[in-house]
């Protein structure tokens, strides 16, 4: 299996795929199936990212890329459903907010830190970086206008408790129509009209070694099986993350936002973090920008809509809407503001990288030092509503005079 070992040091985690089954199977404690299966799906995720590449490049530009982009963040999309399905949404809500905190401020930190500290001044087309920075700003809108609808309804006392959540969830599927298709918009402009500003400079002062990629050894078949058994395999290892969630909070206080919007979303994403800062390194600026800025654009545009509308399928308990906490809002909007102020001159440096660390820190802290609360995990019964008659005499009632008493 010497394709394997070649592909990623962390492949190594691939043996927490059969701990974590055995620790199930033996009933052991849920804060060790949660870290197992965690650290089982971070080298999954970079194979599937892997395989993927592969058939992008046997497909051609055009499809491949339209593959890249849809499985960019299958990993992350696999876990969000299973917490879907049971229930847990303020861990999907915070996955997708972390998701795009993780790779804008994360991701993309470390990046300009660590080349910034390999090379004094690196640089990326500012005018793609520009596009997508107003993508990015596009997606963070449709995100927190639930928010803000929410909070008018409320202030102009429109906001009767049944009559606010269908009005906040009708609204989040028309948000989410809207954002995929601008994502469908994008893909167009990135893969077929505008592809020469993301294609990258032919030319780079870095070290071109003589070896081909490991992933140019991988015969066709080869990437095909691999992304069918690593796709089966993150989605076993989803099921016993989310179900080891409620156990590991209990234990060490953590609220759902925190699990979502930190834990879950850097495990998600890991495999492609380590890709992105591993390309800074080679100074490879334009394409670590992409990779960090474009999969927090696919989560925003991609990602959170189809969980939405994947919501009202059957087996799903609750419908997923896009009303965000205030920190969350608040948390989106300071990422956007970041990657606009850093992207705007087309240069990086290690101190921008530091800023961006510390800007994730800071606002870590805050879903950190949450209170873990409960949340239901099914739609509240309606309240029962019986018919009880006035006791007065009968010629003292109005015509059809009567009222009902909630039970």
């Amino acid at each position: 299996m010497e394709w394997l070992k070649k592909v990623e040091p962390l492949n190594w985690l691939l043996v927490m795929f059969p701990v974590t089954l055995v620790l199930r199977w033996t009933g052991m404690s849920e804060t060790w199936i949660f870290l197992t299966a965690c650290l089982a799906i971070v080298p999954l995720a970079g194979l599937m990212g892997k395989s993927t590449e592969i058939l992008s490049e046997s497909v051609g530009p055009g499809l491949g890329g339209l593959l890249n982009a849809t499985f960019g963040n299958a990993a992350e999309l696999i876990i969000a459903i299973f917490a879907l399905r049971a229930g847990q949404i303020n861990v999907v809500k915070g996955s997708i907010t972390g998701s795009v905190l993780g790779n804008v401020l994360l991701v993309l930190g470390a990046s300009f830190l660590a080349g910034g500290l390999k090379f004094k001044r690196q640089t990326f087309n500012s005018t793609a970086a520009g596009v997508s920075s107003g993508l990015l700003l596009l997606a963070a809108i449709g995100l927190v206008i639930p928010a803000i609808f929410e909070f008018e309804l409320r202030m102009t006392g429109n906001s009767a408790g049944d009559s606010l959540s269908a009005r906040e969830n009708a609204i989040s599927v028309e948000i989410s129509v809207v954002l995929l298709a601008i994502y469908c918009f994008m893909l167009l402009f990135s893969l077929r009209t505008h592809k020469h500003l993301y294609a990258g400079e032919e030319k780079q002062d870095w070290d071109v070694k003589p070896e081909q990629p490991a992933h140019e050894h991988w015969p066709l078949w080869l990437a095909l099986t691999v992304l069918s058994v690593a796709t089966v395999m993150v989605a076993i290892m989803s099921e016993s993350l989310v179900g080891a969630i409620e156990g590991t909070r209990e234990r060490f206080g953590w609220s759902e936002q925190f699990v979502g919007v930190i834990v879950v979303a850097i495990v998600g994403n890991a495999a492609e973090h380590s890709t992105a800062v591993m390309v800074a390194l080679k100074n490879r600026m334009e394409l670590s920008f992409q990779i960090a800025v474009g999969s927090a654009i696919q989560v925003a545009l991609f990602v959170a809509p189809v969980l939405v509308l994947l919501s009202y399928a059957p087996g799903f308990p609750r419908p997923l809407n896009l009303h965000f906490t205030s920190l969350e809002v608040v948390a989106l909007l300071v990422s956007v503001m970041a990657i606009a102020l850093v992207a705007q001159d087309g240069e990086s440096n290690w101190l921008e990288g530091v800023l961006l660390l510390g800007v994730y820190l800071i606002l870590a802290i805050a879903f950190l030092n949450l209170p873990a609360t409960e949340e239901p995990k099914h739609e509240p019964k309606p309240a029962k509503v019986s018919y009880v008659p006035r006791h007065h005499p009968v010629d003292a009632w109005p015509v059809g005079a009567a009222y009902f008493e909630v039970a």
